[in-house]
């Protein structure tokens, strides 16, 4: 697939993705991306942005591909059983483990737990080592169980612009691989 065959859905994080983030950057870049914007960005309500993500699957036009950030990687994971048949695919980076009471001391939140339950459409977690986030080993049984292709991206932070991925070069051409996957399944 090329990404003037879908829409490419992005969908950030807590606080929203900033003007340097990856996804920022990859929204401005890729003509067909559009971000997927939550009711509160400071409030992680699992319902609100579950379903922020369903609904912005359903209005488009042309098969989706998301592209989700840390607490949007556990919004597309409780998204998934709901969603219309048009997701082609996720592009999933750096989830954070909401399943630990401690990960944002202070911020409440209903994301745990996350779901287990395997995908109905193909995805592709990249997950760093040293993410502050979320243990590589979490990732990886999440990965797992949603049919998901774990990429190991090595000691890389959140994979965000904090951890110095501002533009994220490496991450656009595997993002293309992905996107040239789906076609090749037929996806």
């Amino acid at each position: 697939m090329k990404t003037s065959d879908v829409e490419i859905l992005i969908v950030p994080g807590f606080g929203d993705s900033g003007p340097e983030h990856w996804q920022t950057r990859w929204e401005r870049k890729l003509s067909t991306a559009r971000r997927v914007v939550q009711p509160n960005w400071h409030r992680a309500d699992r319902e609100q942005w579950a379903g922020a993500v369903v609904e912005a699957v359903g209005q488009a036009k042309k098969p989706v591909v998301l592209i989700a950030h840390s607490i949007a990687v556990a919004a597309v994971a409780h998204a998934a059983a709901r969603m219309p048949r048009n997701v082609a695919g996720a592009f999933l980076v750096g989830m954070s483990d909401w399943n630990r009471a401690e990960l944002l001391p202070g911020v409440s939140h209903d994301f745990a737990p996350i779901p287990l339950d395997p995908f109905g459409f193909p995805s592709m977690l990249v997950a760093s080592r040293n993410d502050p986030y979320c243990d590589f080993e979490v990732a990886a049984r999440h990965a797992a169980a949603w049919g998901s292709t774990l990429i190991d991206a090595g000691d890389a932070g959140h994979i965000n612009a904090d951890s110095g991925h501002g533009p994220w070069p490496e991450g656009l051409m595997r993002f293309g691989l992905f996107l040239k996957s789906l076609g090749e399944t037929g996806s």
